[in-house]
């Protein structure tokens, strides 16, 4: 049974590696904007930042696995959320801020501090994520962060972990709505315990899909006996919260509506976020390849993929067929290439994805399960093959996909390199508006000069920093 993490992935997902430069991070540069809840400011005292994790009082083994992780500080989202979090009582959190700025381990932080290890058995928080990747991830953290915990037991409430016929019984639990739905459902998950709840990529948790309906669910279910009918709407499950309940949302995007949305199913939360033109990562250069058409992408992919292996690379498309198919082309063209996507088993993904991990495969071809929260410390490249959109029929661009994908490189003040294909009116259309959004101009590469295409993406790959605005382009919206 996968309950445990006996040992940390290898890049301990999000925030662990790569924070060795903790004190040297850019991200450090911008505010954080801080909107405190009316009961917050009913207190007298709002506890401001902390500018070292000495200050927040944290229990002694806590701070051991930050200082092994060579956390030196906090990191500028840490030292006003962690406040915020550990203060008592417990308050709600909503809390935005870019990839890469050590949300997860902010969270991981308070759930590790909160939880009482004397009840090892007894679970205490749980923290959901739309992916096995990213619970595995995080699962990863809460043992690497916690690894001088006694009786620190991580169980994974994600498909094929926990049998039918076996029950969650470790503190903390990391997992994915549906399965743990399931868990809670068949009583092998008793949740009368429960001092947390934590939901990362929150926005896309709360909005898309079915997902948002699903923590509706596992939300009703924790706080509601299993027999009462299930609430659908949010609203519904406010009244349901008992006020020692701690809920952290967590998300590097938050569209108006959505937060709207969070603040229902996270009453009088505390908020965090940045604006809205600071919320791209400044270690990335964002260019944009313009195609002579749709079936020229392929051909375009392929001369790239000699800087694809500089570090690693990560492919986004659309579907899992195309997915599909374009690694079965480019293996059939010599390339060394892996795909992952929904279509594949739990261990068949886990295995997938820690051959990228360790640099046994070098570029991946995903979809979107992979847009979120993945942490890979090598990755150099991202490349949108198909720009994200949204919709019925794909009728708009999606702004908060793209800067979920393109946050897979340029982590923790390292450099990396975005490159979206467009091929038409409809896509050329669709990355204006998103620039237009993000107010960024984009580098245009030309498929017809590969020496100088080549050359700008060297330029920054080898470089100490990127920059995400190396020269005005015809896709932009301007500073």
């Amino acid at each position: 049974m996968a309950d445990q993490a006996a040992q940390a992935p290898a890049d301990t997902g999000a925030e662990a590696n790569g924070a060795a430069a903790a004190s040297n991070l850019q991200e450090n540069s911008y505010d954080v904007e801080v909107q405190l809840s009316d009961l917050q400011k009913d207190e007298a005292h709002p506890l401001g930042s902390a500018t070292t994790f000495q200050e927040l009082g944290l229990p002694n083994e806590v701070l051991e696995g930050l200082n092994a992780l060579k956390f030196l500080k906090p990191s500028k989202v840490q030292e006003k959320a962690l406040p915020l979090m550990l203060a008592d009582p417990p308050r709600n959190m909503i809390a935005q801020s870019q990839s890469g700025t050590g949300k997860t381990a902010a969270f991981v932080t308070t759930v590790l501090s909160r939880v009482d290890f004397s009840q090892p058995t007894k679970p205490q928080a749980l923290l959901l994520a739309p992916s096995r990747e990213l619970a595995r991830q995080i699962q990863g953290v809460v043992a690497t962060i916690g690894q001088f915990i006694p009786n620190l037991g991580v169980a994974a409430a994600i498909p094929g972990a926990i049998p039918r016929g076996g029950s969650v019984d470790k503190a903390i639990v990391v997992g994915t709505p549906g399965t743990v739905m399931d868990l809670i459902r068949r009583h092998q998950f008793d949740v009368s315990g429960l001092r947390l709840l934590v939901i990362d990529e929150a926005d896309n948790m709360l909005e898309q899909g079915g997902l948002g309906d699903q923590c509706s669910r596992v939300k009703g279910l924790v706080f509601e006996t299993l027999h009462t009918r299930l609430h659908r709407a949010l609203t519904c499950f406010a009244s349901l919260l008992p006020p020692t309940i701690q809920i952290l949302l967590f998300s590097a995007t938050f569209p108006e509506k959505v937060l709207k949305y969070a603040t229902t199913f996270a009453p009088s939360a505390n908020i965090i976020k940045l604006k809205v033109q600071e919320l791209t990562v400044k270690g990335i250069s964002q260019m944009y390849m313009d195609c002579p058409g749709e079936a020229d992408k392929y051909e375009i992919l392929c001369k790239l993929y000699g800087l694809m292996n500089i570090g690693s690379s990560i492919i986004f498309v659309k579907t899992r067929e195309s997915a599909s198919r374009i690694q079965q082309s480019m293996v059939r063209d010599g390339h060394k290439v892996s795909v992952l996507h929904g279509a594949y088993e739990g261990s068949e993904r886990d295995a997938l994805l820690d051959e990228f991990r360790t640099g046994k495969s070098k570029v991946l071809i995903t979809t979107n399960v992979l847009a979120r929260g993945i942490d890979v410390s090598t990755v150099s490249m991202v490349i949108n093959y198909d720009i994200p959109m949204k919709g019925m029929g794909d009728a708009m661009h999606d702004t908060e996909t793209y800067l979920h994908r393109i946050g897979r490189t340029g982590r923790f003040g390292r450099v990396g390199v975005s490159i979206t294909f467009i091929s038409d009116k409809k896509s050329f259309n669709a990355l204006q508006a998103i620039a237009g959004d993000l107010q960024i101009d984009l580098v245009a590469l030309s498929p017809d000069d590969w020496d100088e295409t080549e050359k700008q993406v060297q330029r920054v790959i080898k470089s100490s920093r990127a920059q995400a605005n190396f020269v005005p382009s015809a896709v932009g919206g301007g500073q």
